[in-house]
């Protein structure tokens, strides 16, 4: 009997029940997941005056893994801190890992970049403070936040056959926060000779990804240029939409599409569920790692070319894409594509 595995499913706000529904239809092909759905965000706050149930960390504690939409988050002061900065410091998941792909005839280039972010520390710590008509933000590197970030990423970068990590930072200006960040790269780097270890100032990183984002493959980095930069990755292959994300930590782990809410689009079945369905493949990778699991890390690599499969060869696109599939017309194809990959 294959080993099963406890799912606790976010939908999230806006667009998020139909891109976690399409990821849980592919989700039902592999057949191990036992999913309970637990309720949170803008729609869960406006309903309860609750941004979440007060035993929500105790469901994801409890949880092999999570897999969540976008949860929305109200703009400037009042209602409630972001739910995705309470849930990474509340669980130390200290590594934000965003892979990003170009797909050949459907994105503006083809690259495969991976953006190891920083996740708990930097200017998004949240320690905010108003003197007379100034106000402050404090940004916050430790040795230890560095440290474990970027062997994340080396190592990372190591089981997936990359041969680059780059380390982004603002070290020229920022010389002793950004300037401990790259001293500890450097450090680290040392222990993987077999891997090229370079660094770009983050503007010129910018730069770089917008002007050739096939030479670069890991990026390390703190957490706001993380943040900015793995959008950029995503307007470079055509769409939010087609990446998804890992936020990890020592012992828990919560996966989601890059994207916000897409309050325009809700509820219009055209949203792009590639994001999501990448999430739960990196959730699948995930725990095929942590608990040996082959034959969830060979249905985590069929998950991957279906999803290429899909959308090169078939051409089942939703309309940010150019196509005018729906949100579910994807999930289908992906999940028939993953059920004949998964019977040879």
């Amino acid at each position: 009997m294959p080993r099963r595995y406890h799912i606790v499913l976010i939908p999230g706000d806006g667009i998020g029940p139909e891109v976690t529904a399409a990821a849980r239809r592919v989700l039902e092909v592999v057949g191990v997941f036992d999913i309970e759905e637990v309720e949170a965000g803008l729609a869960y706050y406006n309903r309860t005056g609750k941004p979440f149930p007060d035993d929500v960390l105790d469901k994801l504690r409890a949880a092999d893994a999570v897999l969540k939409g976008p949860l929305a988050t109200p703009v400037g002061p009042g209602g409630y801190r972001s739910i995705n900065v309470y849930i990474r410091q509340s669980l130390d998941l200290y590594a934000n890992l965003r892979p990003c792909r170009g797909y050949p005839g459907v994105s503006p280039r083809v690259f495969n970049m991976v953006i190891v972010r920083e996740n708990t520390e930097g200017l998004y710590a949240g320690i905010e403070g108003v003197f007379r008509d100034q106000a402050l933000a404090v940004k916050i590197v430790t040795r230890h936040g560095s440290e474990r970030i970027i062997r994340f990423a080396f190592e990372y970068a190591k089981a997936n056959g990359f041969q680059r990590v780059t380390a982004v930072h603002k070290a020229n200006i920022l010389k002793l926060s950004d300037g401990l960040f790259l001293q500890v790269f450097r450090e680290i780097a040392k222990e993987y000779p077999e891997i090229q270890a370079d660094d770009l100032i983050v503007d010129a990183a910018a730069y770089n990804m917008a002007r050739a984002p096939e030479k670069l493959q890991v990026l390390v980095t703190m957490n706001l240029y993380g943040d900015i930069l793995s959008d950029l990755a995503a307007g470079l292959a055509g769409s939010l939409g087609l990446c998804g994300s890992g936020q990890i930590g020592e012992r828990y782990a919560v996966f989601e599409p890059v994207h916000g809410a897409g309050f325009d689009i809700a509820g219009k079945g055209i949203a792009n569920p590639v994001a999501a369905i990448h999430a739960a493949r990196l959730m699948m990778e995930y725990l095929a790692q942590k608990h040996g699991d082959s034959r969830l890390a060979s249905a985590a690599k069929s998950l991957d070319k279906a999803i290429e499969a899909t959308l090169v060869e078939d051409r089942v696109l939703t309309p940010d894409l150019g196509g005018s599939a729906k949100t579910m017309d994807v999930a289908e194809n992906i999940a028939k594509r993953l059920a004949q990959l998964l019977e040879h």
